[in-house]
């Protein structure tokens, strides 16, 4: 099966991305800080890729607090894993093409 690059989901391209993904498709949840911790990644930095993310519906966002202290977890969502599934498929299909 021949790949084109129409079937890599351009929200996956940026590598943060691609990483919130696949630590959300891996676990059930994750929050802010501990996502901004694991991936080595400033406040700004993580709000803009959590944020385009969420735009395309591929992130659910929930807000909690913990005592007083706010808590915001993300998960990711059923188009998401679906989406990333695909990419990665795709990736896993270009791979074995330049296979001799």
């Amino acid at each position: 099966m021949k790949i084109s690059l129409d079937q890599f989901d351009k929200a996956f391209e940026n590598r943060i991305r691609l990483q919130i993904m696949s630590v959300l498709v891996a676990n059930e949840s994750y929050d802010f800080n501990s996502l901004k911790e694991l991936l080595d990644l400033t406040d700004g930095n993580l709000a803009s890729h959590l944020k385009a993310l969420e735009k395309e519906e591929y992130i659910q966002v929930q807000k909690t607090f913990i005592g007083r202290k706010p808590n915001t977890r993300y998960l990711a969502s059923e188009k998401g894993r679906a989406a990333f599934r695909l990419h990665l498929l795709a990736l896993e299909n270009l791979i074995k093409q330049q296979k001799l």
